[in-house]
């Protein structure tokens, strides 16, 4: 198994350049199998679960490839006969689930497994399945855990979600978008990367209106054609290098990300005392100067703060002055990385859903795991300051959701290597 060994790094300096959004490209890679005409993605990182995601959808019968040069795949759908995700590659990714909306509304049928992915805590599917049901599938968990959904026609409904869940929503719109009539999405989620699978539907042919508000429209059509389409930066990759320069007191100027999409972090490392500037090479944030105090956050659905980037902003929270808040509202176990942190030396208690960091520890290095994805994030950061050497294993975790972390985190000066154990 590999790992990371990290050393204080000192302040972090340079430009870094974010990668396409794996939370977009995952769904709109399932949006291929609404069609049987060939599309082109660009922008796609180079990542694991991209890696699941394009075997999942050949295993149904499309044909995949990827130009890892250039970052772009071209996918040929017309051969899709299957409806059976393989369980083994639905249990290593819980965005496998958002393959069952665009097969119902194609083959008339889908069997997916219950999808596995960080445990982070608990993620039901049953809006997914509610909203296939009011369009008129009939559903079916067995006891193994396996989800079988068929439909002769999916027809057009009023859906409301009782929570704004992304992956219900874009499972839901999919599946609309071939459905007889029109369908009316109510407490839509409203995360870019909702917009984004949205503008690639319409580029197919799609008739979907109100993507980025709680109400979204879709008139579904008969059938959808070849698009290309470019995939929106990552926002949590670019929340994630503003928090390194954070941490570190450095200056890093981040190019490829959209300011309007990482908002609630801009305005929290202000209350920190860090400088964010936008220029037209991108986004400055410098932290060199004066001394970052406490804040508080409360995780929240776009455009609130953004759960995935409550851990990394726990690990900056340890080092500034002052005593902090954290509150996650969006999922009940993302706490797993406070264990990992408190090995290093962070004053963190937690009860219920509120974390109390006590700042201004001194980090230290100290064996650690990256329990998920964002947790991973969170160790590599503390490490980045904590003195000694800082060993993080499960890092599989962390190569999930970055792009080519390792050489962008040294390329701004990061004492990082990865080495297989």
């Amino acid at each position: 198994m590999a790992k990371l060994l990290l050393q204080k790094s000192g302040p972090l300096h340079g430009e870094v350049s974010i990668s396409g959004s794996k939370n977009a490209v995952l769904p709109i890679l399932a949006a291929t199998v609404l069609c049987s005409e060939p599309c082109e993605l660009f922008d796609v990182p180079g990542l694991k679960d991209v890696d699941i995601m394009c075997r999942l959808i050949e295993s149904l019968g499309a044909k995949v490839e990827r130009n890892r040069e250039e970052n772009s795949v071209a996918i040929d759908p017309s051969g899709i006969t299957g409806h059976v995700a393989p369980e083994e590659l639905v249990k290593m990714m819980r965005a496998s689930m958002v393959v069952m909306g665009p097969l119902l509304a194609r083959m008339g049928k889908a069997v997916i497994p219950l999808p596995g992915g960080c445990a982070i805590g608990d993620r039901p599917i049953e809006l997914h399945l509610k909203g296939f049901k009011a369009l008129g599938a009939e559903i079916d968990v067995s006891k193994e855990g396996v989800v079988t959904g068929e439909c002769e026609k999916l027809r057009g409904a009023n859906i409301y979600l009782d929570f704004p869940s992304v992956g219900a929503t874009e499972n839901i719109v999919m599946a609309a978008s071939l459905a007889e009539g029109t369908t009316v999405l109510e407490n839509a989620a409203q995360e870019p990367e909702i917009v984004d699978l949205c503008n690639f539907l319409n580029k197919m042919g799609a008739r979907i209106k109100g993507a980025g508000t709680d109400t979204i429209k879709i008139e579904g059509v008969e059938k959808l054609h070849s698009a290309k389409h470019v995939v929106i930066p990552d926002r949590i990759e670019a929340g994630t290098y503003m928090l390194a320069a954070a941490i570190t007191r450095g200056v890093v100027l981040i190019r490829n990300m959209l300011p309007d999409h990482v908002k609630p972090i801009i305005a929290k490392l202000r209350e920190c005392g860090a400088e964010i500037y936008q220029t037209d090479e991108g986004v400055i944030v410098k932290a060199d100067e004066g001394t970052l105090r406490s804040t508080d956050i409360k995780t929240l659905p776009y455009p609130g703060f953004p759960t995935d980037l409550q851990s990394p902003f726990m690990a900056l929270l340890t080092t500034v002055e002052g005593q902090s808040a954290v509150i996650e509202t969006v999922f009940e176990n993302r706490y797993m990385h406070v264990k990992e942190l408190k090995k290093m030396g962070a004053d963190i208690s937690v009860k219920d859903r509120c974390a109390i960091i006590r700042g201004g520890a001194k980090l230290k290095g100290a064996k650690v795991a990256a329990t998920d994805l964002r947790a991973g994030a969170a160790v590599v950061l503390a490490g980045l300051v904590a003195e000694g050497v800082t060993e993080v294993s499960q890092i599989y975790h962390i190569e999930r959701g970055y792009e080519d972390f390792v050489e962008k985190m040294a390329g701004l000066g990061a004492i990082i290597k990865r080495v297989e154990d």
